[in-house]
């Protein structure tokens, strides 16, 4: 069967570290975090995991998301990832969420302001069909 997938290629991408993809651009305001999301962070800060949530989370509408993201993540620091390391699945997976993954949705949403596309690591199809599969994975346990 042909993959008609535009990037069925491969894409290269590799994080610059300018840490655009962590501000808010309309709705994408958010960073949502699973329970292993918050374990790994709270393992970060030398905290339980319910010590971390209450400080650092809110829970709406039954979806648990870092709280006080206004403007840009909390944890961006200097226009760098603070928690790089923990990171949640959501920044982990980034760019390769299945919202952005038509080509229409990667000229507005991605390439448009992010320095990464097109340099570093040449991703190929399958490790991207896994990004979006750990991605789509995690959405399930918001």
């Amino acid at each position: 069967m042909k993959n008609d997938k535009w990037w069925s290629e491969g894409i290269q991408f590799q994080c610059q570290g300018s840490g655009k993809c962590c501000v808010s651009r309309g709705e994408y305001g958010y960073v949502y975090v699973t329970i292993e999301d918050r374990r790994k962070l709270a393992k970060h800060f030398k905290l339980s995991t319910t010590q971390f949530t209450k400080k650092y989370c809110n829970q709406e509408a039954g979806i648990w998301k870092i709280r006080d993201f206004t403007d840009a993540c909390s944890f961006l620091k200097e226009n760098k990832c603070s928690v790089y390391q923990a990171r949640p699945m959501q920044c982990r997976t980034w760019p390769f969420w299945p919202e952005n993954m038509s080509a229409k949705a990667w000229n507005k949403e991605v390439t448009s302001f992010c320095p990464g596309v097109g340099k570093g690591k040449h991703w190929s199809a399958e490790e991207i069909e896994k990004q979006l599969t750990l991605q789509s994975k995690s959405e399930d346990l918001y």
